[in-house]
């Protein structure tokens, strides 16, 4: 690579004897190689670095950059692609979109300044990876039944609102319900949670209204009854579908969080 270049950071991992060799058959962001950068002192944890051009990468770059969706979107894709490569070979700490160093001297810093931070967190994730589950509320199947043909026009729009705002209270007790049972399904399993925002417009796909966006943190032994529970917990409420996504590597979980309250 020619010009300037940033030392681009995908992960922060525990070393194995065979990583190095995982890692350089990786292609990263903006094409480049990937490598290892080690601590001064012993060889865990390792971050995941490869070079990428300041042009596109310093901070007055970023800002312009994070305005393309199509840039961001390429980005992103070779970022999660590095960090699940790896997260097949060992336990790992994903790291930001677009986490940048000036060099590989700093990136060695930063893992000696929290080098026993890393490895405490590395060894709480060892053999857990996250799950996705987002609850979606399906819009009423038929609208609320006309009022009855002897009332004046003022009451009858009066029963049409009441009877709409009974449907709206109905699916709101339905997807109170449907997050009880899945959290409580999924507890029997996860060892933390995450709770996301809702998505809505373009980042929420398909049909119905997503009314809860979780990440949970499940050792890799539980998670086929993980899933089977989750997607059983709902049965016999209508209106409701849950979508289970994962196995991921453990992005939510990577640093201590606080769970954001948006439960229906």
């Amino acid at each position: 690579m020619t010009g300037p270049h940033l030392a681009y950071t995908y992960a922060i991992a525990r070393y194995t004897d065979g990583l190095a060799q995982v890692v350089a058959a990786l292609t990263g962001v903006a094409a480049s190689r990937v490598h290892l950068v080690q601590p001064t002192r012993g060889r865990d944890p390792v971050a995941a670095v490869s070079p990428v051009p300041a042009e596109d990468f310093d901070e007055t770059a970023l800002r312009r950059h994070l305005e393309e969706l199509a840039w961001l979107e390429e980005v992103a894709r070779s970022h999660h692609g590095v960090i699940e490569a790896i997260a097949a070979h060992t336990t790992v700490l994903p790291l930001r979109l677009a986490t940048v160093h000036l060099d590989d001297g700093r990136v060695r810093a930063v893992l000696d300044a929290r080098q026993e931070t890393f490895l405490d967190r590395l060894t709480q994730l060892a053999d857990r990876l996250e799950w996705g589950v987002k609850l979606y509320l399906d819009a009423p199947a038929t609208p609320p039944p006309p009022p009855p043909a002897d009332l004046g026009p003022g009451r009858a729009y009066l029963h049409h609102r009441r009877a709409e705002q009974d449907l709206r209270q109905d699916s709101h007790d339905a997807a109170r319900t449907a997050a009880e049972r899945i959290d409580a399904a999924a507890r029997l399993h996860a060892v933390d949670r995450v709770r996301h925002r809702v998505q809505q417009g373009e980042l929420a796909p398909g049909p119905g209204t997503n009314v809860t966006n979780d990440a949970y943190l499940v050792p890799v032994e539980r998670a086929e009854a993980f899933r089977a529970d989750v997607m059983r917990s709902t049965d016999g409420l209508p209106g409701i579908r849950v979508d289970v996504t994962g196995p991921w590597a453990p992005y939510s979980f990577a640093a201590p969080h606080e769970e954001e309250d948006t439960a229906p």
